[in-house]
């Protein structure tokens, strides 16, 4: 079973670009050659030129290959292959609108369960993975295209016009583009002329083009209104969540405080007062129990305070933090997480998924072994508990892993829990950070 949650919250400054919806408002200006979108709008229809050779080179490949290998059955997953080459190819044309508008494209997939065949699942139940394949299709065999003629007509034959005079000077009469013979430079300089005004004029068309390009690559690639409510509700949902867990756990420590420390420092303070009036042996004998009482008040104390916020952690860091938790732990525990100081909240997160994760490993598992891995690559920090205990972990039979993802998703990340009836358990969390500086 899967668990997966996470929040997002970015905002993007727009100075100086062009809404997605007041696109076509900014194509019938009449100074959009005085701005900044022509050129953008090139860049854009330049870029999907290529794109749509490459991924139309790459389907004909890979369906005639399928095709051919069908009768073996080897081909059957190379038919496959395009769908799963859309999700990546949605990833990279969302990066790329942002060179018609700075307004961010956020992704429409669902956070995906671990291991190929998990992300594979997930992704194949997702509109928005079929979404995806149609813009693959329509980029291959009609923008793709239909761009190529645009920057071929709009940007390369008015280019050649404008170096007629250099190519006559050097060669001689020339007949340009294969029809139109220059026999002087002054027809050379009337075509230079001609291929400088016809630059101008194609940037409108250029415009219109990389403009319903874009608009159309944002409603296939972007999230839907459904989707985008879906997700707000339950960001919502999850941040109600953590403040109703942070409410238990600062009543857990209210009721810690009341029931064990202060208990002990008032039966310190009435052992000290009976040592102030008593005198010989049973004084020292009340002196001595007094320091028992407060050892065991400083350890209770010190035993609280490591569950708030662990000294290790915020003094060596992550990785030996994570040890200590697995030298608690009964289950005999692997360590391997190789990760540099971060940022106080991704490593405090980090630290109670490990908590929690070896918690329910000792309590609920049943498990012999259990194995604690940490990477950060890039800007993500991914953690990992295992254990080949007997799985069947259910997220809705208790609070603790809700609570845990609700305090990953509050740091912009993710929690994903597999563990199918028989084991073995793989708690995943993932957060997107940068390594925090050295002091």
């Amino acid at each position: 079973m899967g668990l997966a949650v996470f929040g997002r919250a970015r905002t993007a400054s727009r100075v100086g670009r062009v809404r997605p919806n007041g696109s076509w408002q900014a194509v019938a200006r009449k100074d959009l050659l005085a701005t900044s979108l022509p050129w953008r709008a090139l860049a854009y229809v330049v870029t999907g030129a290529v794109v749509g050779v490459v991924v139309l080179a790459s389907l004909v490949a890979s369906l005639t290959t399928g095709a051919l290998f069908t009768v073996f059955l080897v081909g059957v997953p190379l038919l496959a292959v395009p769908v799963v080459a859309a999700v990546p190819l949605g990833a990279l044309e969302r990066r790329r609108l942002r060179i018609m508008d700075a307004e961010p494209a956020p992704s429409p997939h669902r956070p995906a369960r671990p291991g190929p065949r998990g992300w594979l699942g997930t992704r194949l139940r997702e509109q928005a993975t079929w979404r995806a394949l149609a813009y693959t299709g329509l980029l291959a065999v009609v923008l793709g295209p239909v761009e190529l003629i645009a920057v071929t007509y709009g940007l390369l034959m008015p280019l050649v016009m404008i170096c007629a005079p250099i190519s006559v000077a050097e060669a001689g009469p020339i007949v340009l583009l294969k029809f139109w013979p220059l026999d002087s430079l002054t027809e050379a300089f009337a075509a230079a002329f001609l291929g400088v005004a016809v630059l101008l004029l194609a940037a409108y068309p250029i415009t219109a083009l990389a403009t319903a390009h874009a608009l159309l690559a944002r409603l296939l690639l972007t999230s839907t209104k459904a989707e985008s409510g879906e997700r707000l509700a339950e960001l919502t949902r999850s941040r109600s969540r953590l403040v109703e867990a942070f409410e238990v756990e600062r009543r857990r420590i209210e009721r810690d405080l009341h029931d064990g420390a202060q208990q002990r420092l008032v039966a310190l303070t009435m052992t000290l007062g009976l040592a102030k009036v008593s005198r010989g042996e049973e004084a020292a004998e009340l002196v001595a129990r007094a320091h028992e009482e407060a050892k065991l008040a400083l350890a209770e104390i010190r035993d609280l305070i490591r569950g708030i916020h662990p000294r290790i952690l915020a003094d060596r860091g992550l990785p030996a933090a994570v040890a200590e938790l697995a030298d608690r732990s009964p289950v005999p525990v692997e360590v391997d997480v190789d990760v540099p100081r971060l940022p106080e909240p991704v490593e405090s997160v980090a630290y109670f998924v490990v908590s929690e994760g070896l918690t329910n490993v000792a309590k609920h598992s049943g498990a012999e072994r259990a194995r604690v891995r940490g990477r950060l690559d890039g800007r993500l920090l991914t953690v990992e508990i295992r254990d080949d205990g007997v799985g069947g972990a259910d997220v809705t039979a208790g609070t603790g892993l809700a609570g845990l993802a609700d305090r990953v998703s509050a740091v912009e990340g993710r929690l994903m829990l597999s563990s199918p009836p028989g084991g073995p358990t793989l708690l995943r969390a993932e957060i997107e950070c940068l390594p925090a500086l050295p002091p």
